[in-house]
């Protein structure tokens, strides 16, 4: 084997079929070694319908951190011949306390604190990094700034295990709260539209439900640890958002005043104002419209029910009276009083998460995927990707597609997930229907130039997962009809959606498979129905594929 260059591409002549890899030269693909995994009927993914995973959530906030161990049960489908699993239920082994967030200064998180946390949970759940076999970490807040970001995945990398990371801005974690909180999951049971409130440290985050699908989100800044005093009423933390909050209510606070509990008890209730006024009128007054960290949603809708979740909801609920300190139970037990007295036109739905409507874990699944279902530009530089997201836009193909109203959907997904196309790689999901005639691919085809022109530009990659029968056809239109020089993968026969993540290997011969790795977070509540009664018996393998969780901030 001498040529450091050997390829994939070698194969289809024939050539070295029988040769070793030597380290540090470049291949592009693996081989198939059946005898390195054992007897293929120890392999739990061919004897078995039945997976069982330990999963652990680690979910750092700008407020609160907490870790929380899972079993998660997959099972396969009996009448789907792919190696697709989908969960079956999780149960929680061990939950930690919710630890507060450790700073070395105002903005920066101290990352060795935070290892610390982390290895005492898992003392104290009697699980090590070799028990687990998969895991999420949710990063929001404060936790996002890069600074922060940066050291906490380093400090993560130490403790074993492959982590999903995924890092939740505004709109994404209104998304993860009203799945997590379990507002979607009765939205679902009882056709409600459902409103979900999630108040956390730093921000409060609103999510319209509507038949257990999130159909709007929206954030603005009031949260209960925006500020922080003492034993004896003096400022020990201050936010810019809190001093912003406290100005608002008439105080001109500094870090180090001392403060009364009069004023904070004023400052509570001007709080618990705001939020009812963003959430109630359609056109709040320019100071609670300043404060919006989102777009407003532009239109409600009927909504039928309110539920709370976030750390204040365990004040809205009566079900923590501790004080730690800061604004949430001031804050969350005047909100409380204000809805009992009839200020949300809408009745309140029970708790259900609160403060643990978050980070429960992630299921995975392998599947080989054979060649005739993926079409490929150039394995050398598409293939591995680890954790590769997929955004699965809300777009009906059964009928005439619109080039353009798809490009809308897709684009409005990024933002929805808190992300800029072109500045990073996405697997985008496709839910096809209908036939594959050359005008309904070809608009497709259009529809994926016209939403990704900054990817297309800067020459990254495009990676689009089909559940139909389509890649090679896609595939072909793509790079032949419409000459897109992006680098290309387009995989079919694999459902995926929003909230999954891949891993992708390199092609494997002599089988000519590609092995990929779904990564899905889940969350303990009932499953959201995601199959609409005519999708077509695939789509069922993710009917209860819960795969949502939320952040507590």
């Amino acid at each position: 084997m001498s040529d450091a260059k050997h390829a994939v591409t070698d194969h289809n002549y024939g050539q070295d079929l029988n040769h070793l890899h030597l380290p540090g030269t470049f291949y592009d693909h693996d081989h198939d070694h059946f005898d390195d995994d054992g007897p293929i009927e120890d392999n739990p993914l061919w004897i078995a319908d039945h997976v069982s995973l330990v999963s652990v959530g680690i979910d750092i906030g700008s407020s609160g951190t907490q870790v929380i161990f899972s079993r998660v049960n997959l099972r396969r489908l009996g009448e789907d011949m792919s190696s697709r699993y989908f969960v079956t239920s999780r149960e929680t082994l061990f939950e930690s306390p919710v630890a507060l967030t450790p700073y070395q200064s105002e903005t920066r998180i101290d990352e060795s604190a935070l290892g610390d946390i982390i290895d005492g949970a898992y003392a104290a759940s009697g699980l090590s990094p070799e028990d687990i076999d998969t895991g999420a970490v949710i990063l929001t807040g404060e936790a996002l700034r890069r600074e922060n970001a940066e050291a906490i995945a380093a400090i993560l990398s130490e403790k074993g295990g492959d982590f999903v990371c995924a890092a939740a801005g505004h709109n994404m974690e209104a998304m993860l709260a009203a799945y997590g909180s379990g507002a979607a999951g009765v939205s679902s049971a009882t056709g409600q539209r459902v409103l979900n409130i999630d108040i956390g440290g730093g921000t409060t985050k609103l999510g319209v439900i509507e038949n257990g699908r999130v159909v709007g989100t929206a954030a603005f800044h009031v949260g209960g640890r925006l500020l922080v005093v003492d034993g004896d009423g003096k400022l020990t933390r201050l936010d810019p958002a809190g001093q912003h909050l406290a100005h608002a209510a008439g105080f001109h606070w500094h870090l180090g005043d001392t403060v009364t509990r009069v004023a904070l008890q004023h400052l509570a209730k001007w709080m618990a104002s705001a939020v009812i006024q963003a959430v109630r009128d359609v056109e709040p007054n320019p100071e609670i419209a300043g404060l919006f960290l989102t777009d407003r949603l532009a239109e409600f809708g009927p909504i039928e029910a309110v539920m709370f979740s976030g750390g204040v909801a365990e004040y809205v609920y009566g079900r923590e009276d501790r004080d730690f300190g800061d604004m949430g139970r001031l804050f969350g037990t005047e909100l409380r009083r204000r809805i009992d007295e009839g200020a949300l036109p809408w009745p309140l739905l029970p708790a259900i998460a609160c403060i643990r409507a978050t980070a429960l874990g992630a299921s995975e699944y392998s599947i080989q995927l054979s060649g005739n279902t993926i079409s490929i530009s150039n394995a050398a530089t598409l293939l591995p990707r680890r954790n590769l997201q997929v955004l699965s836009p809300d777009y009906d193909f059964s009928g005439d597609i619109d080039p353009i109203a798809f490009a809308a959907k897709v684009a409005a997904h990024f933002t929805a997930f808190d992300l800029v196309e072109g500045e990073q790689d996405v697997a985008l999901a496709l839910h096809w229907h209908g036939l594959p005639e050359y005008p309904r691919v070809a608009a497709v085809a259009r529809g994926v130039m016209a939403a990704l022109p900054k990817t297309i530009t800067t020459g990254r990659p495009i990676y689009l997962i089909l559940d139909g029968d389509l890649a090679q056809t896609l595939g072909a239109v793509l790079r032949e009809d419409f000459r897109l020089a992006s680098d290309l993968l387009v995989i079919d026969g694999v459902v995926l959606w929003d909230f999954d993540y891949i891993d992708l290997g390199r092609i494997r011969l002599p089988s000519g498979t590609v092995p990929v790795t779904v990564k899905s977070l889940v969350f303990n509540a009932k499953p959201v129905a995601r199959a609409e009664s005519d999708h077509h018996h695939h789509e069922h393998s993710h009917d209860g594929h819960t795969h949502h969780h939320h952040h507590e901030e």
